[in-house]
């Protein structure tokens, strides 16, 4: 297995070429080529890029577009059809066949990672104490929340799971990036558990973080090396949002 920020497993040859936050989640610079540009919208595709175009409950990277005359912010990006299109603030968009410097807003993107793995931890604590799966979740950098199938919940519950977050961040667990075929990945519990059945058939293979020991999960979002790079986890709220869903809210802090 690779880790999130060297070497990765089994990457499928034409993502790592392309999608290279898939590959390398420490990657904050880059050089790519304009292949489409959508002067209407004000936004261009690369040939490949390091920003994360948002999915899963996590947020899409921002940062900066340089190129030979001009340079702008990058304020939005999305999976479009065939293409990861950049939104840039700029009177007009680089044109096709221009090369371009590309940097990812790096303190947003990597405190957004240890957030990703904050919830990871979370989801990883509940199904090895609890056996309970994930209903729902979102993020933003700093912050997320998870929905479980609880019929109650209380403060002292989240004060539990705020321990058993911490204990975990302190071990040090090592984190990899794996890729597995459909079949492998359809038959692991682990996985099934986070819907990887749900996931369409003809994604393959799935992109799998695996916290070792704790968590593994199908996933396409960036992560950090280690729980320890999370540093700390504030639950900071858990509230009943119907009949068997309730969620808990969590923040990454750098102070206990």
């Amino acid at each position: 297995m690779g880790v999130p920020g060297h070497t990765t497993r089994n990457a499928p040859a034409e993502l790592a070429r392309t999608e290279l936050f898939a590959v390398d989640a420490y990657l904050a610079d880059f050089d790519a080529t304009v292949v489409a540009a959508d002067h209407d919208q004000g936004r261009v595709a690369l040939a490949r890029t390091a920003f994360f175009p948002g999915g899963g409950g996590q947020p899409h990277d921002v940062g900066t577009l340089r190129w030979d005359g001009g340079s702008a912010p990058v304020t939005k990006v999305k999976r479009d059809g065939e293409h990861l299109w950049h939104w840039v603030d700029a009177p007009e968009v680089p044109t096709v066949g221009t090369e371009v410097a590309g940097s990812i807003d790096w303190p947003r993107r990597h405190l957004t990672m240890r957030t990703h793995t904050a919830l990871h931890i979370l989801c990883g604590v509940l199904w090895s104490e609890f056996q309970l799966p994930v209903t729902g979740g979102n993020m933003e950098p700093g912050k997320g929340r998870l929905d479980f199938p609880l019929e109650g919940i209380t403060t002292e519950f989240g004060s539990l799971l705020e321990r058993r977050i911490n204990d975990e961040i302190e071990r040090a667990r090592e984190i990899v990036v794996d890729f597995v075929g459909r079949d492998d990945a359809d038959s692991d519990p682990a996985l099934i558990r986070t819907a990887a059945n749900l996931i369409p058939r003809e994604i393959d293979p799935l992109r799998v973080i695996d916290i070792v020991g704790l968590d593994k999960q199908a996933d396409g979002g960036t992560h950090v090396v280690s729980t320890a790079e999370v540093r700390r986890v504030v639950v900071t709220k858990t509230e009943s949002k119907g009949k068997a869903n309730k969620r808990v809210r969590l923040e990454v802090t750098d102070h206990d």
